[in-house]
């Protein structure tokens, strides 16, 4: 049964989560990609077979065949099955990890089975929650059982939230309830911002707390700010479009003042350059999310199948230009910064 009868709040909470993926694709504001500033050093003699390139990694414990998990990006109403679905044939075909989108439905009761379909299809994979920042202890513990999931993202979307006619305005305790959520679940915590970018300040903040697990979701992918401004008939929000850290210097910051935190890098990666850059530049793992969703959408699975095969291959070539037979190899390439992007570190 519903744990929440309050029947209007749960249908404008449905109706806003389809209106989010309807406005994702007719949202067309497109940021500056700061990943063509890094340059990877090219290595003529890499004494490797591409046989022999072996992209593989542990996160949350398990092996996955690439650094690379499908984000969080829906659930809780009746189109989301079939998009979860998909997402999770995928994530399972190539044998990588996924989070499913906000379970705030699915904590109430709503939705159970658009978001207990990726366990299902991913059996023993990696499959991870979603909640809110905010989200009590015993909610959170709900969000996970739902899905047996490895580790729960809890989102930080403040910039959305003010930007969401009926979004939240308090964000007093946030930190405190993310230590309480910690400290009372088995399974890891990963602080994820939702495309505005942590910076190293908060990242410290974060690991000093307690937490090991960072997603920067840095500006330069889906942008939440035109997507509730196109829900949003009060006030135009337009320029404030441009809020936000790049995620190239999001992840440049969070390592700086975190080198020992566990760095998820998403936010506009659109091609398997920019995830091999992040890798080089120390994230543990990348994320992808709007790009194949659009894929998926526009074109059908079959196409979104062959883009992720395409872009998975392509990661592995560059490993081999780059002479890096593992991912740990990756870790370790040189790197070259030049344009917009080294101007804002350097300041």
């Amino acid at each position: 049964m519903p744990i929440n009868n309050n029947n209007s709040k749960i249908e404008m909470s449905m109706l806003r989560k389809k209106q989010h993926i309807d406005r994702f694709l007719k949202s067309n504001k497109i940021s500056t990609n700061y990943f063509d500033d890094i340059i990877l050093e090219n290595n003529s003699l890499p004494e490797l077979n591409f046989s022999e390139i072996d992209a593989s990694s542990i996160f949350l414990e398990k092996k996955t065949d690439y650094p690379i998990m499908i984000n969080a990006i829906t659930g809780g109403f009746d189109g989301a099955f079939e998009i979860n679905r998909n997402l999770a044939l995928l994530a399972k075909k190539f044998n990588i990890p996924i989070a499913v989108g906000s379970q705030s439905l699915g904590i109430k009761g709503y939705g159970l089975e658009s978001y207990k379909i990726v366990r299902d299809t991913m059996e023993n994979g990696i499959v991870i929650a979603n909640v809110s920042a905010n989200t009590s202890p015993e909610m959170v513990d709900l969000a996970i059982e739902m899905i047996k999931a490895d580790a729960v993202q809890l989102h930080l979307n403040v910039a959305q939230e003010m930007c969401m006619k009926e979004g939240d305005r308090n964000f007093k305790g946030t930190l405190e309830n993310i230590c309480n959520v910690s400290n009372s679940i088995s399974v890891p915590v990963i602080a994820k911002e939702v495309g505005f970018g942590l910076s190293g300040k908060v990242a410290n903040r974060l690991f000093e707390a307690g937490i090991r697990y960072i997603d920067i979701g840095g500006k330069g992918g889906s942008n939440f700010i035109e997507i509730e401004n196109m829900r949003n008939e009060d006030v135009d929000f337009s320029d404030l479009y441009d809020w936000g850290l790049p995620t190239p210097l999001s992840l440049i910051q969070c390592v700086k003042a975190c080198p020992d935190i566990n760095i998820i890098s998403s936010g506009g990666i659109s091609k398997a350059m920019d995830a091999v850059k992040s890798i080089s530049l120390g994230s543990k793992m990348t994320a992808i999310s709007g790009i194949l969703l659009r894929e998926l959408l526009t074109n059908g699975y079959e196409s979104s199948e062959i883009f992720l095969k395409d872009f998975l291959h392509k990661f592995k070539i560059i490993m081999l230009l780059t002479g890096c037979k593992t991912i740990s190899e990756l870790r370790n390439a040189n790197t070259l910064i030049k344009g917009n992007l080294l101007d804002l570190i350097s300041q």
